[in-house]
């Protein structure tokens, strides 16, 4: 019974803005989002990709509540699992991991068999599926652009969390194909050279950069503290 009291309390402290709507770091989501939206005014947004220049730095918590809060909104949201080596969003929302984007791009099963509803009105969730030998391709394939074609008739808009850009050559090949790019950055934990070489290399990828977020800042009265902003 242990484990599954400390999953269902990281869950609850990585989906804050599900779980205490109210709180200083629901606000700060919020504000991303309105943001997000300022920042759309010559181009409407319709996907967004977030990841981060390396590990643990708050990417899939990150884009989990961002997804929620654009839910909240009344606009029809998925949250994306591409991540296919160390997906983690099945975790957070307590799915399964049977099928997944890996396995619709590979056209083992259709979207809306794969594609889960949530907790959250307008929320849905797509897990990575089972890990493939070939990440880096799928997310580079024809059969990429297709899903995003098809979401996009389904939803409002479309979040992505993805590996870190120093790590693997997957958020790269992502990032042109999404409208917009947001780069998690822990605060005391990425290295300055880090992040600016992972700004490079996905501008270099024609990718939009809509803004970075510094995460884990401490503040008074706050956990932690988030600012949007390019």
């Amino acid at each position: 019974m242990a484990p599954k009291k400390k999953i269902l309390k990281e869950t609850r402290r990585k989906l804050v803005t599900m779980t205490d709507s109210k709180s200083p770091i629901s606000e700060q989501y919020r504000t991303i989002r309105t943001n997000i939206q300022f920042s759309a005014i010559d181009q409407e947004i319709r996907s967004i990709m977030v990841t981060s220049s390396g590990p643990g730095e708050g990417k899939s918590t990150t884009a989990a509540n961002l997804a929620v809060v654009f839910a909240q909104q009344d606009k029809r949201v998925l949250l994306v699992d591409a991540d296919m080596r160390k997906p983690t969003v099945h975790y957070t929302f307590n799915l399964t991991n049977t099928f997944g984007l890996t396995t619709v791009l590979s056209k083992q099963v259709k979207l809306n068999e794969a594609v889960n509803t949530t907790k959250v009105n307008n929320l849905f969730v797509l897990p990575s599926g089972p890990i493939p030998p070939n990440p880096a391709e799928l997310i580079g394939s024809k059969a990429m652009d297709a899903f995003l074609a098809e979401v996009k008739e389904s939803f409002d808009l479309v979040i992505f969390d993805t590996p870190p850009v120093l790590v693997v050559t997957d958020a790269q090949l992502l990032a042109n194909k999404c409208d917009g790019t947001i780069l998690v950055v822990y605060s005391g934990k990425a290295e300055v050279e880090h992040v600016a070489k992972a700004k490079e290399l996905l501008t270099n990828a024609k990718g939009k950069m809509l803004g970075a977020i510094l995460n884990g800042k401490k503040i008074e009265h706050t956990a932690q503290y988030y600012y949007y902003g390019k």
